[in-house]
């Protein structure tokens, strides 16, 4: 998977975000003084290649009034887990559920919930139904709220990278 210096051009004028625009590939292409056919062919291209995972909205929860953030963490008996994290994944309120390897003896947590609420009696309540959802598989869990709000950023290439 090799990216050339156009490829470059466009996932560095997105790295932030795409415009706000009724048509914001086109705004794009136009920086770029590129076609808009080309620019949405070329990351439909990076996106079959893998080279990017997808492109999606990433609102701003706090400024959405969702305060209470945090990541739910499961000890949810192996056999099973896939099954379970799948309808986990499912819950209308769950934003990211993924299997991850536990660390014995000091962090037994395999799958990750990433929760946001208004209130933290929301999240809480959030937890109670995927407690229900993973039933006598679970064994245990935690929660861990966020304490301040990390800036999150797109994607930044290094400067002269393979292309």
């Amino acid at each position: 998977m090799t990216i050339d210096a156009t490829d470059r051009r466009i996932l560095q004028a997105t790295a932030s975000g795409l415009p706000l625009a009724a048509r914001p590939f086109a705004e794009v292409a136009r920086w770029l003084g590129l076609p808009e056919a080309e620019v949405m062919a070329r990351l439909a291209r990076m996106q079959a290649e893998g080279i990017i995972r997808r492109i999606a909205l990433c609102p701003d929860r706090h400024a959405l009034g969702q305060v209470a953030n945090g990541l739910g963490v499961w000890d949810v008996a192996d056999e099973g887990v896939r099954d379970l994290g799948r309808a986990v994944a499912a819950l209308p309120f769950v934003r990211q559920c993924s299997l991850r390897p536990r660390h014995l003896p000091d962090w037994p947590w395999n799958l990750f919930v990433k929760l946001h609420g208004e209130t933290r009696e929301e999240v809480e309540d959030q937890c109670a139904a995927i407690a229900a959802v993973l039933g006598p598989a679970c064994r245990g869990h935690q929660m861990l709220f966020s304490t301040r709000v990390l800036k999150s950023t797109g994607m930044r290439l290094a400067e002269g990278g393979a292309e």
